[in-house]
């Protein structure tokens, strides 16, 4: 079992690390729920967790989904608290429009990790430039292409039959004739991943 497999069965929840392997019946959480190790299964009574506890397992898992260190997650919140408004609702907006997420979300990439590998492998263009950061927000507007020099690798190959296959979220819009997606407005709370308590996020960043 890899470290991803470890990671949900510690949150208890899936993370999705995997894409939609995750969604398999051979999920490492669905064959064994409950955390990793030798008193993992254990049926003596587990202490309570604390507020704080269950305040900073909901950070680490939303840090786990985006695959974010902790800094960058911090950074995050604090540009999202500063924008006034409901702080949790604005980290997750940013969240969503980072660019290795958007080429998650449109379904050219199956995980999160393997986009964040396109993105820094300098795969794609945003607005015909070169983008090579994953966290770059997207704006309302921009257009995301495969570069032309990248399309012949084999990661591409299929691009246009995971797209059509893939739940792409209404905020986004992938064009098939034209070969490229585009950011139709900022993501709203129907897009937001529903296993992520941002409420507890808040209160941690709060204390």
């Amino acid at each position: 079992m890899d470290s991803t497999c470890t990671a949900c069965r510690s949150a208890g929840k899936k993370l999705m690390l995997k894409g939609e392997k995750c969604n398999s019946p051979k999920c490492a959480l669905v064959q064994r729920n409950y955390p990793a190790g030798f008193h993992g299964n254990s049926t003596k009574r587990k202490n309570k967790v604390s507020q704080f506890g269950q305040q900073l397992a909901e950070k680490q898992h939303a840090k786990k989904i985006y695959g974010m260190r902790e800094k960058q997650f911090r950074l995050f919140f604090e540009r999202g608290n500063k924008k006034g408004g409901d702080a949790g609702e604005n980290l997750l907006r940013l969240l969503e429009m980072r660019l290795d997420n958007v080429i998650y979300r449109l379904g050219i990439a199956s995980s999160r990790p393997q986009a964040r590998q396109m993105v820094s492998h300098a795969q794609f263009l945003v607005n015909d430039k070169k983008v090579n950061i994953a966290s770059y927000i997207v704006k309302e507007g921009d257009i995301i292409k495969i570069k032309k020099s990248k399309r012949s690798k084999k990661t591409f190959v299929d691009v246009l039959t995971k797209v059509k296959a893939a739940h792409i979220p209404g905020w986004l819009n992938f064009d098939v004739s034209e070969e490229y997606g585009k950011v139709l407005h900022a993501p709203g709370e129907a897009d937001f991943d529903k296993t992520i308590n941002r409420q507890a996020i808040v209160e941690f960043y709060s204390k």
